[in-house]
């Protein structure tokens, strides 16, 4: 595979493009010559007055047409986590065509992991309260840092950062139940529809057990690599240790043929 195949990010639950901060323009001094291009998913972000798709196969089918009207060379990498990463999955598997290999953050997927690794219980209260109570944009996000991160030195910068984008790009109660709703219903395939696969996880992800990793790792025969420290959103933890992962992963595939199991 060419090195300036192009790269794709997505992300999670009602987060949009910007939270990635500059981790997609680190990945493409990694990979110099491979444009980098982020999506947001109907809902979120610049598509923020647009109704979320109740269902991961029609994010899915939203993202291969996307891709098309920005003129996105196919086969493309594929990097998402948590919702995205679902959504990934279900791209590959609907239009095989687009995706030559994946990375996946901390996601979970039915029917490899029960509910209870795929949302920490810790979590059940906590998603409740910012639902139903008046807590404000602020304790939101602050809710959200909460349960996402581990290592980031500057948690108000970050906080003021997310406050901003929620104000500019607010997402709807509505949007946010309908992507809740169609990450708890949707089931993978048995089997991976996605040639090359590398699996990242956190060990200490508050949000997501980092055992469905493992278990998807296991029954797809993936490559994973698990950060020791960080939380459920790695690339702002430590973007320096997901770089050096896929660059290695790359290399790896470069110089061998699509293997599987433990990777570091």
């Amino acid at each position: 595979m060419s090195a300036a195949t192009p790269w794709v990010l997505l992300r999670g639950l009602t987060r949009e493009t910007r939270h990635w901060g500059r981790f997609p323009q680190s990945l493409g001094e990694a990979f110099p010559g491979a444009p980098v291009t982020c999506l947001d998913l109907p809902g979120n972000g610049r598509l923020n007055g647009m109704e979320s798709p109740s269902s991961v196969e029609a994010m899915a089918d939203w993202c291969h047409a996307e891709i098309a009207t920005l003129g996105i060379a196919v086969p493309c990498r594929v990097l998402a986590m948590s919702l995205g990463a679902m959504v990934a999955v279900a791209w590959a598997r609907r239009h095989s065509q687009d995706i030559a290999t994946a990375v996946l953050i901390n996601t979970s997927l039915r029917p490899f992991s029960p509910f209870h690794q795929r949302l920490r219980p810790a979590n059940y209260a906590r998603l409740l309260r910012l639902f139903v109570l008046p807590v404000g944009d602020r304790g939101i996000e602050k809710a959200i840092l909460r349960m996402t991160t581990r290592r980031v030195p500057d948690p108000d910068g970050v906080i003021g950062q997310w406050l901003q984008w929620r104000h500019e790009s607010p997402v709807s109660r509505r949007n946010a139940l309908r992507q809740l709703l169609a990450a708890a219903r949707y089931q993978a395939p048995q089997q991976s529809p996605l040639q090359r696969l590398l699996l990242l996880a956190s060990a200490r992800d508050a949000l997501v057990d980092t055992r469905c990793s493992l278990q998807l790792a296991a029954r797809w025969n993936a490559s994973i690599a698990v950060h020791p420290e960080a939380g459920h959103d790695l690339p702002l933890d430590d973007e320096a240790w997901v770089l050096q992962r896929i660059h290695a992963w790359i290399r790896l595939g470069e110089r061998d043929a699509p293997g599987a199991g433990a990777f570091m």
